[in-house]
């Protein structure tokens, strides 16, 4: 990839990494469906925003409508209820730290998906340290017969294999404006999810300021913004490559996790996460390329 390219990932990975403590702020206050519902809701509005600002041209095929909805609840409606459902249970900084898997999962999918890009030996060997390093994260939950931890654990992973197909199947809309593929996509999970959260959770009540920043900060900009960049992107880098974005995601979570939010992250759980950075070097190509410029 170009320095360009790696620069907006970079970017990107530090704002994902954000949304895991607005999801850790709006939990005290909301359930995890009205999470994900402000976030896509408000998502939806800011991209429609930037819609009207570029004056970009309104999709009419009810059909692409249907498929990108459906895109939607698969990409944003049911993972981003997943993750705060899981920091019920699990801090944020190791909520970011198993969506660092999202790399991983994605190989698995991409290489078995038609048309996908398939693993290589380097590769493969990255999906087995990655998920070695998945065990020892979850190595307190089992130890300690934490059935709640565990099961959040298995949320985050189930989320990450919905990141693993949207990134694919995204592939196949890459004809479509970016702005409008974000702005329609987000409002098929918007029209799910409000519904839902309606229903099983009732009307959201938020008194704190700091939920009412939260939640914006969440829409806007960890899913506005980041998606109009995304969908730029991810044609020219491919699916494999954008999922590096969960390199940086941790980094910036757990710090302002344990920084804001005052949250514990254990040494096992360091070390787990430096086990699946190494399977994600594995994957890139750089241990690889290392290895034989060393042998050479």
């Amino acid at each position: 990839m170009v320095r360009r390219d790696w620069f907006w990932i970079i970017l990107l990975g530090a704002i994902w990494g954000c949304s895991f403590i607005f999801n850790a702020v709006l939990i005290r206050e909301i359930g995890p469906l009205w999470v994900t519902s402000l976030r896509v809701g408000i998502g939806a509005l800011g991209c429609w925003a930037v819609m009207v600002a570029l004056r970009k041209p309104i999709p009419r095929d009810p059909v692409l409508w249907l498929k990108l909805g459906g895109l939607g609840v698969l990409a944003y409606a049911i993972p981003f209820a997943l993750f705060p459902l899981a920091q019920a249970n699990l801090a944020s900084g190791v909520a970011a730290i198993i969506n660092a898997l999202t790399p991983l999962v994605t190989v698995i999918v991409s290489h078995f998906w038609r048309g996908g890009e398939k693993a290589s030996r380097i590769k493969i060997a990255g999906v087995v340290v990655g998920f070695a390093g998945a065990f020892i994260l979850a190595w307190p939950a089992l130890s300690s017969g934490g059935d709640s931890r565990l099961w959040a654990i298995g949320a985050c992973l189930l989320a990450t294999l919905c990141y693993a197909l949207s990134l694919n199947i995204t592939r196949s809309f890459k004809a479509i404006e970016p702005t409008a593929l974000a702005s329609v996509a987000l409002t098929g999970a918007a029209i799910i999810a409000i519904p839902i959260a309606f229903v099983t959770e009732g009307t959201p009540i938020m008194v704190r300021a700091e939920s009412w920043m939260a939640a914006l900060a969440i829409g806007l900009m960890s899913t506005a913004f980041t998606f109009q960049v995304m969908y730029r992107i991810l044609p020219r880098v491919g699916a494999t490559n954008f999922a590096t974005t969960t390199f940086i995601a941790p980094i910036s979570a757990v710090i302002l996790g344990v920084t804001i939010l005052r949250e514990t992250v254990l040494p096992i759980q360091i070390l787990g996460m430096l086990v699946i950075f190494t399977g994600l070097l594995l994957i890139d190509g750089r241990i690889g390329r290392l290895w034989r410029r060393v042998a050479a």
